[in-house]
């Protein structure tokens, strides 16, 4: 078996470990955001996009994006970014 490094295994508030394929960062509006595809995923295809809050020089924080329009804004511009990549449907 083949060790990836693109795979980041977070913690949710219950406990439980979720693995995630690490898909791309964007930069917006001086916050950085990570894209993550769920490995065990339910709903096919469905990326998860999360805020990077640095906590130190070694720790690092993933939160949830609350500005639904900020959301998007990330979302399409990981679209563009990857098109040639990826088929997305509307």
């Amino acid at each position: 078996m083949q060790e990836r490094d693109d795979i980041i295994v977070l913690i949710d508030e219950d406990g439980t470990e979720i693995e995630f394929e690490y898909l791309d960062t964007i930069e917006r509006n001086g916050k950085e955001f990570v894209v993550l595809l769920p490995l065990d995923d339910i709903e096919e295809g469905e990326v998860v996009i999360l805020e990077v809050k640095e906590l130190d020089d070694e720790n690092v924080e993933f939160l949830p994006v609350k500005d639904e329009d900020e959301l998007m804004a990330v979302f399409e511009e990981f679209k563009e970014r990857m098109e040639d990549e990826f088929e997305f449907i509307d």
